[in-house]
């Protein structure tokens, strides 16, 4: 089995959550490898611009998933391990990279999107960064105060 290693982005604009579209028709949240000893928090906040054009500032951690799968290019089974980012978006713009074969993309509200993404595990990663998310936008507008 190949173990690989990945960071990607929970990516909020207000009460909108960041989804893609992949060439399996899966609604997932922008990831990637981890590379050549990179940050993980480095390789979240590119993937999610380099997939989906957003420029977003991590805010926190947000959990571990994991997840196999049976790899047919390299003929054996594949165990990706992501570490995901509570992250805020600079804008809603998105420009989703067609070379990377996504179909579609965007913010969408979150209860909407809770219904829209493919795996459960990520529906629980969405649920519980966005819990994290609102309370974190409560202390820091405590703290401007």
């Amino acid at each position: 089995m190949l173990f690989r290693n990945c960071a990607g982005g929970v990516v909020f604009y207000a009460n909108h959550v960041l989804l893609i579209k992949n060439e399996k028709n899966e609604w997932v949240l922008p990831k990637g490898l981890i590379r050549n000893g990179d940050l993980s928090s480095d390789v979240a906040v590119k993937r999610v611009k380099a997939e989906t054009g957003v420029e977003a500032e991590i805010l926190s951690t947000a959990g571990e998933t994991s997840y196999e799968f049976f790899s047919i290019s390299r003929q054996k089974p594949v165990n990706n391990r992501i570490i995901w980012y509570i992250m805020q978006a600079k804008s809603k713009r998105v420009e989703l990279d067609k070379t990377l074969n996504f179909k579609d993309g965007g913010f969408y509200p979150v209860v909407k999107a809770l219904k829209m993404i493919t795996y459960s595990q990520d529906k629980s990663l969405v649920s519980l960064s966005y819990k994290k998310y609102k309370d974190l936008k409560k202390e820091k507008s405590a703290l401007a105060i």
